[in-house]
């Protein structure tokens, strides 16, 4: 062939083809972390839940795998306008495909919204509603790691049979704190209990908890039920040990976080009763995981929502590599529902599955919170008291009026 000014275009222009042909073939997945990086749930999420996300995708081997994925994260502030805004943003102007975590019930609620909208993909982990898998369920959310059902049921069910049963409430004011209130009452209730009364308090920025304890006290109650999380069921704790008040009530951590124990001590916190579905020394496998990911996390073990994430991401790689990148980039809900047909497995939950309302199961466990003469080093600071099987530990499928499930 005679090489001339046509034949170099040419030549150029075919080798050029299938090198685009490559690159097309290459598509990038887009993991967009929403979680709290500087309020009251920084330390049971925030950059520990990014840590996660790097974590997965390195044991699963997306580059070794050929798969291009690139993570973005931001800060909700705790503020469901500021998460949609995020959230749009990232799947208008970053093409983000999947939003992970978010550690706040009234932000997953509106991002979820989205995620409907727009057929992403979103993963909760960290948001504790169970509305999410009930009346606001939709075919692109899966409610990973625990819910307020779960909470209500393993503790507050414990706390009513060992002779709890007249509670008080304090309350975050918002999606989470109502709905854990709203269920752990059910349970109570059904088991002959009764609610003394309840004050909710203005979320997020309270640390004075003196007048709600106060009130909480002169109600009689022997419980004193905190549906709050983070930093702030912290504060409740200690100024209650402070006030004397736990000399006349039984705390409820309706939910608490291995780094909230962390924080307390166990001075303050043994004998504390709390339920999880993750903890880092409950087994061979999860210790495995915690023994990787801490180093990456400043030494910290990792909480179960923390744990959720690793987990969530990693088995969402694993069917985006099973359905093909493009696919499910093209498709979220597809996605999901390919994510519900596989069967989960990980170092952290161990074997689960995903129910057609989008609730991922495994088992509960409840624990009690050691002595310091019980704890043999940093961060061995459960005992365990019961476990609940994954199929028993949630709401069960026919009673949460999720849209996706007929009756």
């Amino acid at each position: 062939m005679t090489l001339n000014r046509r034949t170099l275009i040419a030549a150029a222009a075919a080798a050029t083809v299938p090198a685009m042909a490559r690159a097309q073939a290459q598509p990038v997945l887009r993991i967009g972390c929403l979680t709290d990086m500087s309020g009251p749930y920084k330390d049971l999420a925030g950059p520990g839940a990014i840590n996660a996300i790097h974590q997965a995708l390195e044991e699963f081997g997306a580059s070794a795998k050929g798969m291009k994925v690139e993570v973005l994260s931001a800060d909700h502030l705790n503020k469901p306008d500021v998460g949609a805004t995020v959230v749009r943003q990232w799947i208008d102007r970053d093409n983000v495909d999947v939003i992970v975590e978010v550690a706040n019930s009234g932000v997953a609620l509106a991002v979820a919204g989205i995620a409907k909208e727009k057929n992403k993909v979103y993963l909760n982990t960290g948001a504790a509603t169970s509305d999410l898998s009930g009346s606001a369920c939709n075919a692109n959310t899966i409610h990973w790691v625990y819910d307020t059902f779960m909470l209500a049921k393993s503790t507050g069910g414990a706390m009513v049979k060992a002779g709890g049963d007249s509670w008080f409430f304090i309350t975050a004011d918002y999606a989470f704190g109502k709905a854990l209130q709203r269920d752990t009452t059910e349970f109570v209730e059904s088991a002959g209990g009764k609610v003394m009364g309840s004050v909710a308090y203005p979320f997020p920025g309270t640390t004075d908890f003196s007048s709600y304890l106060i009130q909480a006290q002169a109600s009689g109650a022997k419980v004193l039920g905190m549906s709050n999380a983070g930093t702030d069921t912290i504060n409740t704790i200690k100024q209650a040990k402070e006030f004397g008040i736990t000399k006349k009530m039984r705390l409820a951590g309706l939910l608490l976080f291995l780094t909230d124990i962390h924080s307390l001590g166990l001075d303050v916190a043994q004998g504390i009763v709390l339920s999880d579905t993750f903890y880092w020394d409950m087994n061979d496998r999860a210790r495995a995981f915690s023994n990787r990911y801490s180093p990456k996390n400043g030494g910290a073990r990792p909480t179960m929502v923390q744990a959720g994430v690793y987990s969530s991401i990693s088995h969402y790689l694993k069917t985006a590599n099973a359905m093909g990148v493009a696919q499910a980039k093209a498709d979220g809900a597809a996605t999901i529902a390919a994510m519900k047909k596989m069967s989960t497995d990980d170092d952290c939950f161990g074997p689960g599955s995903i129910r057609a309302d989008g609730r991922k199961l495994h088992p509960a466990y409840l624990w009690e919170v050691k002595s310091p003469a019980e704890s043999k080093g940093a961060w061995d600071y459960y005992k365990p008291l019961a476990t609940t099987p994954g199929d028993q530990a949630f709401r069960p499928l026919d009673k949460g009026a999720c849209p996706l499930i007929k009756s």
